[in-house]
């Protein structure tokens, strides 16, 4: 999946609108990650970067003028190294396919630098990316020892995280186009999996159908860690190892998304690896399937986002003094936070070039209102701990969690992953007829 060299363009002209005059933005791609001795994993580059250029090789460092004009220092096209490790861009495809107004090999990095830099007043990056910190304050040093030969050193360095941030939050139609297709990606590979499951299988066989519906469809990597978790597996949030056996009778969660086009896809579902939910199951399973229902319905435009989350856990907290497993009244309940036992994290997050994408949650201390355009998730979850004495043990084990992706439009909001189960009656209904 590609966008035009275009949508880039106009990406990074507006960055630089926002970031005001006198100003030269920097940002790298990355480098090769080491996974053991010579061996490297597959290169991704730095969500920023990628949205500003579309560029996927290792090592690239960006530069954008005032005006938005683009200068790239890149690996140099080089016969040899290519026989081993593939083709390279190089300057004639870093201006030709990617669109860049000017590009230099890496070996000329530090003289472009000092080109651009000489003259501006700010230097706009990324902060939190220590290692280009240090190199912009080495150009900046070595363009003030310079001042009496004429040059003119920046006096400032800016972070440009909030500006690119902000417009990273707001997807155009050619990133929701991306993003749905991988959703649905996300979508058949969950339905294969719950017509795969048999008990006494292993969880990492589970997973193995998701990534070659993944990779059998173009999102040839996971967006994050799949979790494949079977019994009180599932009540562990951030459960990977998904080496144990599925048991009759246990429910299995599933967390897992497909990438494409550097763009992540997030689902969960929860289903019976026997195709039949048992009575305590069904009824923890429906109650946080209405808090899902709750939930959706507040993820409309101009609502803050702490929104559907509230309404989720008010949801959740009334339906668990029902079933007995708290107590009280459920305001105080909520105000006191008593069900973070059952329920300890956000129903939701930003999703985009990274799954848990950037972007502000608060605007001056308040919930931010949502606009069309958001895309984030939705996942309501319960999570009953084995060793939990306090709750009778019908319940004790059970995690469930069921999660879709949200775009916000003004005509209220979208499921990207529609078409996958989520009822009861459908999960079973689906899981009988394999």
């Amino acid at each position: 999946m590609k966008l035009s060299k275009e949508i880039y363009r106009e990406r990074r002209q507006r960055l630089m609108s926002a970031l005001g005059d006198h100003t030269i933005a920097v940002i790298r791609a990355g480098e090769l990650a080491t996974r053991n001795n010579d061996c490297d994993y597959e290169f991704r580059p730095h969500s920023c970067f990628f949205y500003l250029t579309g560029f996927n090789e290792p090592s690239a460092m960006l530069f954008i003028l005032p005006t938005g004009e683009s200068h790239m220092a890149v690996l140099p096209k080089d016969p040899e190294r290519e026989q081993w490790d593939g083709f390279r861009h190089g300057m004639t495809g870093a201006m030709q396919t990617f669109g860049m107004d000017q590009a230099v090999e890496l070996d000329e990095l530090d003289d472009l630098a000092l080109e651009l830099f000489d003259g501006a007043d700010h230097i706009a990056l990324l902060m939190e990316d220590e290692l280009l910190r240090d190199q912009v304050l080495t150009w900046r040093d070595a363009l003030a020892a310079r001042a009496r030969q004429g040059a003119v050193a920046p006096t400032s360095i800016v972070d440009l995280s909030d500006a690119l941030h902000e417009m990273r939050l707001i997807k155009d139609a050619a990133e929701i186009d991306i993003m749905e297709r991988a959703a649905q990606i996300s979508v058949q590979a969950h339905t294969q999996a719950m017509k795969a499951v048999v008990p006494g299988m292993m969880e990492y066989q589970l997973e193995a159908e998701l990534n070659y519906v993944f990779m059998k469809n173009g999102a040839r990597v996971p967006a994050y860690n799949n979790i494949v978790a079977s019994g009180s597996n599932a009540c562990v949030l951030h459960y990977i190892k998904n080496d144990e056996e599925i048991a009759d009778g246990d429910l299995i969660l599933i967390d897992a998304g497909g990438e494409l086009g550097c763009y992540a896809s997030d689902i969960t579902r929860t289903f019976p690896a026997n195709g039949k939910f048992s009575e305590p199951q069904a009824q923890l399973y429906q109650l946080v399937l209405d808090a899902y229902h709750a939930g959706l319905a507040q993820m409309t435009v101009g609502n803050p986002y702490e929104a559907f989350h509230n309404k989720a856990v008010e949801v959740l907290v009334t339906g668990l003094v029902k079933l007995g497993l708290l107590q009280g009244d459920v305001e105080e309940l909520i105000e006191n936070k008593a069900y973070r036992d059952f329920y300890m994290h956000n129903t939701g997050h930003w999703l985009g070039l990274d799954v848990h994408d950037c972007g502000r949650y608060k605007e001056a201390g308040e919930s931010r209102l949502l606009q069309a355009g958001m895309v984030l998730t939705l996942e309501p979850g319960l999570y009953i701990n084995p060793d939990n004495e306090s709750v009778d043990p019908k319940w004790r084990g059970i995690g469930i969690r069921i999660e879709d992706d949200i775009l916000i439009r003004e005509e209220g909001p979208y499921v990207l992953t529609h078409g996958l189960v989520k009822e009861i009656a459908e999960i079973e209904a689906l899981m009988a007829s394999k």
